[in-house]
């Protein structure tokens, strides 16, 4: 009996284990989009970023000319990133995260990080389109 009870905790972990592993994906990371608009300033880019990111739930830091540091917190988890923008592009980079299953070597987190960075990513595209 103690042996099936092993084999069966075994499997059980081993699942689990898979099912982890099934959530997290590729850290999604944006590089160089382009900016929809030619001839923003800075503010008007700065000011752009700030709303496309605060209409979503991410708090926006100002960290220096065309850098900026976005933080989302959901329930237990929080997210982190730093957006960096010019004239002609930005780009969102992960930071750090909590309670996102963040794997530092394989780069790999859990995969709503990736649809949050979509949706900023999308909310920035607009926002300087409509500028």
């Amino acid at each position: 009996m103690g042996s099936i009870l092993r084999a069966r905790g075994f499997w059980l972990s081993a699942v689990a284990g898979l099912l982890v592993v099934a959530c997290a994906q590729p850290i999604r990371n944006v590089s160089d989009a382009p900016v929809p608009k030619t001839g923003l300033t800075g503010e008007q880019m700065a000011a752009a970023i700030k709303q496309a990111g605060t209409g979503l739930g991410w708090t926006m830091k100002e960290m220096g000319p065309g850098k900026m540091e976005a933080t989302l917190r959901l329930r237990t988890h929080v997210a982190v990133v730093d957006i960096a923008y010019g004239p002609e592009t930005y780009s969102i980079t992960y930071k750090e995260s909590t309670n996102l299953d963040y794997a530092a070597k394989e780069q790999r987190i859990h995969r709503n990080y990736n649809s949050w960075i979509q949706n900023l990513e999308n909310a920035i595209r607009v926002h300087l389109s409509n500028i």
